[in-house]
């Protein structure tokens, strides 16, 4: 996997280049033409960003600063992530990688006979690059849980012992590895593994974060007596340090605990909260509608767009009952579909209409009822 190295200008040539482009921007308090935009819906607080005006940190919610047109560079502490990635309202993991971006433009169809961008998305969650970046950065969040309305939180104390290991590491971390053998246990442990078990996720002055008795202490400490009444309040008992090195050891994270299954239903949560977000923008000027048998004329539903006129890049409209309803067309530059009544009284139909917007690679679907009387 290609790295990325992350430059740290001097303070006297980041102050003047900030009257120019941000260079001390904080990632939440841009100027007034900065755009917004954030890691996942739920987001990915405390990683770095660069990109070419601003730098900062990620902050509550993944929120960044960028100009249209802008990529970005993304670093956990001083260990490089991605670069090159295209800045945007919502950008995904899926899109933290050019072949992966590349694959999302191209939509199979699904059983209802529309393309359907969510059957691509889950296909790339077979990439192991993705699945094992993902893993990685949930193991970093503070709790290590992740609930269905919590982003991932990276605190400073996390990057602090992340900075502190990283030199010590035998191996670099290579995301691109196999899903076995980045998440490898046991004595010979995968980078990302030895990193992760060098980071306490409880405040400093906690037992859990020093560190573990070693066996030849445990082995040289006295064992605890039989008899309570001759047990030594001052003694440290070799079963008082084992318990200790199993308290510590069971406190630290592996990428066992971060599945591949969680990583995946984490992927597919946010990537279909992007969805339904950009999915409520739109909606059709009527979802029902009613006509007798005998109207033989063409009628039209048009797709609108809160706030403003929709931009599509591309439609398709079906009727799921052909002998009722027939599309007779669509066009995605009118945002227009046209049909008419084909079948007898008491028939009805859905039609189906599916569009792209632009410089969107994902497919909205509006529902029309329509009812002949």
């Amino acid at each position: 996997m290609k790295q990325y190295l992350f430059y740290k200008k001097p303070l006297a040539a980041c102050l003047l280049a900030g009257l120019l482009s941000g260079c001390l921007d904080d990632g939440g308090s841009g100027g007034n033409d900065h755009l917004k935009g954030q890691l996942l819906p739920s987001g990915i607080e405390g990683l770095n960003y660069r990109t070419a005006s601003t730098t900062g940190v990620t902050g509550a919610g993944g929120r960044f600063d960028y100009y249209e047109g802008e990529t970005l560079q993304l670093s956990v502490g001083d260990l490089p992530l991605v670069s090159d990635v295209p800045a945007g309202e919502f950008v995904t993991p899926l899109e933290f990688f050019a072949e992966l971006r590349t694959r999302l433009e191209t939509s199979p169809v699904n059983s209802e006979g529309l393309l359907d961008h969510r059957l691509t998305e889950q296909l790339l969650l077979q990439d192991p690059t993705l699945i094992n970046m993902t893993r990685f950065l949930m193991a970093l969040n503070w709790r290590d849980t992740i609930q269905d309305d919590e982003g991932i939180e990276i605190r400073q104390r996390v990057i602090d012992q992340l900075n502190a290991a990283l030199p010590n590491l035998e191996q670099p971390i290579d995301f691109s590895v196999g899903t076995i053998a980045f998440a490898q246990t046991g004595e010979n442990r995968s980078p990302a593994n030895a990193l992760l078990w060098e980071i306490c996720f409880y405040e400093e002055n906690d037992e859990r974060c020093e560190d573990p008795p070693t066996l030849e202490e445990i082995e040289a400490a006295p064992e605890r007596p039989a008899d309570e009444e001759e047990i030594d309040p001052d003694v440290v008992y070799r079963e008082d340090l084992i318990s200790k090195r199993d308290r510590i050891s069971n406190s630290r994270r592996d990428l066992a605990k971060f599945s591949i299954n969680r990583a995946e239903e984490f992927l597919t949560r946010e990537l279909d909260e992007v969805t339904r977000i950009f999915a409520n923008r739109y909606f059709l000027d009527s979802e029902t509608a009613s006509y007798p048998a005998t109207d033989t004329s063409i009628h039209r539903t048009q797709v609108r767009q809160i706030g403003s006129s929709p931009a599509l890049a591309a439609m398709e409209a079906v009727s799921l009952r052909d002998n009722d309803v027939v599309v007779h067309s669509y066009d995605w530059q009118s945002a227009t579909v046209e049909y008419f009544i084909a079948g007898e009284s008491g028939g009805e139909s859905d039609l189906l209409i599916n569009f792209r917007p632009e410089d969107n690679y994902r497919w909205i679907k509006k529902q029309l009822r329509v009812v002949i009387q």
